[in-house]
């Protein structure tokens, strides 16, 4: 067996703790999985993502654009029309967030709701 350097298993760790940082936090996930449909509203999103408050949704919407997985377009109007869409970047995540909830459903016993 080969023996992996403590540089490369501090790597890791940091790029899976980068990863559910963001990942990890509550609504994100709904919020990715809903844009993986296509480009949507705000209302729709909303109206996707039940029980999300309008700053809550707002916030993760900011976080996930500076992390690079939504992207943000205003058209000018009149009316003035902002929509959401994964990037490329966050198309590539879907398939791993489903294989994640695959692994989750079969191998993690459920617990109470988190909040946050």
């Amino acid at each position: 067996m080969t023996e992996v350097p403590d540089a490369e298993i501090k790597a890791c760790d940091a790029a899976v703790t980068l990863a559910f940082s963001v990942l990890g936090k509550r609504w994100n996930g709904m919020i990715l999985s809903s844009l993986g449909a296509g480009a949507t509203t705000f209302v729709g999103l909303r109206r996707a993502v039940s029980g999300i408050s309008d700053a809550v949704l707002s916030d993760r919407l900011a976080e996930l654009s500076g992390a690079g997985l939504a992207a943000r377009t205003v058209e000018a109007g009149p009316p003035v029309s902002v929509s959401y869409e994964l990037t490329d970047a966050g198309r590539r995540l879907l398939p791993v967030l489903d294989q994640l909830g695959a692994w989750a459903r079969e191998n993690l016993e459920p617990t109470a709701p988190l909040r946050g």
